[in-house]
């Protein structure tokens, strides 16, 4: 049961936070150093979608992947080019069964939805998007949003990316694209009206929230984050917060942990709200004996 709507845009800025984490007073920036006797590696919180003007990234990012010599992302950026790729996600991401935004919503989400999209200026109309399942039709018109503010999907972790192959940086992912494309496929399932209706509130107060949310990862402001992403996913909804959050870290965790057995210097970039939280990928590593400590450029 979703209870309210705070993270349900916030997800598509990061696709898409706890203060228990032992981390420095100073913060600087969302990059942290995990360590394991003499061997270490960096956990970065990225934000999936930026401005120009968000440019150039915290230095702390940048001594991080100078430092390193494989990185690791959520999932595989190279591959959601391939054109097969696209094929199954609109597959799954789509209704195959005869269904429609207009037989599974109910009267009130559907005409909010109709609503929005005219006045918005959604440039898809209704007609087209029947076959989206909200998930997709949410994301779609989240970034359509992003895209009125100046957002594009050049963020972080497609920043890094770029720059790895360049620079011929190894590469790897923290989960495969079908994995995350399940995930977003499901979302609101059982309870597609309500995450409609709740999505399109949020649309009214974004600029606002994105821009909180940009300042408080710019600064690695951990508070910040972890009420604007854990605490508001909680209350919204627990089964939206173990399945965008919790099963998802803790799948990552032994991925992670192998990388200390391996040679070299590992960055993992991954969106920010996976980092902070009890159920974060901090909190994790520290609780199995890793120091964690927020880092600094020199």
């Amino acid at each position: 049961m979703i209870k309210k709507p705070g993270l349900l845009l916030k997800k598509g800025l990061l696709a898409l936070g706890a203060l228990c984490v032992s981390i420095t007073a100073t913060a600087e920036s969302a990059v942290w150093k995990v360590s394991k006797g003499e061997d270490y590696l960096y956990l970065a919180g990225t934000v999936h979608v930026l401005r120009a003007s968000d440019y150039p990234l915290p230095r702390e990012f940048e001594q991080a992947y100078a430092d390193a010599d494989r990185l690791f992302f959520e999932t595989d950026i190279g591959a959601m080019n391939d054109v097969s790729l696209q094929q199954r996600m609109m597959t799954q991401m789509t209704y195959q069964d005869g269904r429609t935004l207009r037989t599974v919503l109910n009267e009130e989400a559907y005409q909010a939805l109709t609503e929005f999209v005219e006045t918005a200026g959604v440039p898809i109309p209704m007609a087209m998007m029947q076959t989206f399942k909200p998930g997709l039709l949410i994301s779609t018109i989240t970034l359509l949003e992003f895209q009125k503010l100046g957002f594009t999907p050049q963020g972080v972790d497609s920043y890094f990316f770029t720059r790895a192959m360049g620079d011929g940086k190894d590469r790897g992912e923290l989960e495969t694209l079908d994995e995350q494309i399940a995930l977003l496929a499901g979302m609101g399932e059982g309870a597609e009206s309500e995450y409609i209706l709740y999505s399109l509130q949020d649309f009214s107060d974004l600029e606002i929230a994105i821009e909180d949310m940009v300042t408080a990862w710019r600064a690695g402001d951990v508070e910040s984050l972890d009420k604007q992403f854990v605490a508001e996913m909680m209350e919204a909804s627990e089964e939206l917060y173990d399945s965008m959050l919790v099963r998802r870290n803790h799948a990552w965790l032994p991925r992670i942990e192998a990388m200390f057995d391996e040679a070299g210097i590992e960055y993992v970039l991954a969106g920010v709200a996976h980092m902070v939280g009890d159920d974060g990928l901090l909190a994790l590593l520290q609780d199995r004996g890793y120091e964690v400590v927020q880092f600094q450029a020199e």
